[in-house]
């Protein structure tokens, strides 16, 4: 039976790519929606597309070059003009979160320098307010427990996020704990309070940087959502 999540993250991919030119600079998104759209790009390369680019984690680096992408180092560009990732949630002004690939500070190091970003969703993951997805905090590895501290200080709850026993490494060596904060309401505000932690890195809000946000349905239809 067809998972209608990921028939939503393909049609979403589709969808996106469709603003991708010949000439551009692109950077690629890390997780499960930004592989279809990886995959899409190379099809379009075998095609005859002309383009370069940057991706957000080693993960998608190496699916790109497999795919015969032309990718460039950050040495070479200022300024790249879409970028195409996904999201684990969506609110009705396009906020962010993101991170549940853990590649957020990537993630959002490519945004800060991209014109026109894309984020490719499947419907479950637009909703009213944020928080229903624990919001993931990357930090280093050194005093880790202090910044853990700080954000139960705030009232979240944070879990060290683990891969075969031991804590999750980033590209960047760091941990990522993934904080429950309840209902988000004011996610600027929020993003604030975490970053003005010493021992954090990034965290996953992605406040007012997606241009547009592509919603796939499994039913095969898309709908486009631009910010307010």
């Amino acid at each position: 039976m067809d998972n209608p999540a990921v028939n939503g993250k393909k049609i979403a991919a589709g969808k996106a790519i469709e603003y991708i030119k010949n000439g551009m600079t692109v950077g690629l998104g890390t997780g499960s929606t930004a592989y279809w759209a990886i995959q899409g790009i190379g099809e379009m390369v075998r095609n005859g597309l002309s383009v370069r680019a940057i991706a957000t984690s080693i993960q998608s680096d190496q699916l790109a070059r497999e795919l015969n992408i032309p990718m460039v180092p950050f040495s070479e560009i200022d300024q790249l003009d879409v970028t195409i990732d996904g999201a684990d949630e969506v609110d009705q002004q396009l906020n962010l979160i993101k991170g549940g690939g853990g590649a957020l500070l990537r993630e959002k190091i490519v945004a800060s320098i991209t014109k026109f970003y894309i984020i490719i969703v499947d419907e479950s993951k637009v909703v009213k307010h944020l928080g229903q997805f624990p919001l993931p905090v990357e930090v280093a590895p050194f005093g880790w427990e202090i910044v853990d501290r700080r954000l139960r200080q705030m009232g979240a709850v944070p879990k060290m996020r683990m891969k075969d026993g031991q804590p999750y490494l980033t590209d960047n060596q760091h941990y990522i704990l993934d904080c429950a904060f309840g209902e988000i309401k004011n996610p600027e505000k929020v993003h604030e309070e975490v970053s003005a932690i010493t021992g954090v890195m990034e965290d996953g809000f992605f406040n007012n940087m997606a241009n547009i946000v592509v919603v796939g349905s499994a039913s095969g239809d898309t709908r486009i959502l631009a910010r307010p």
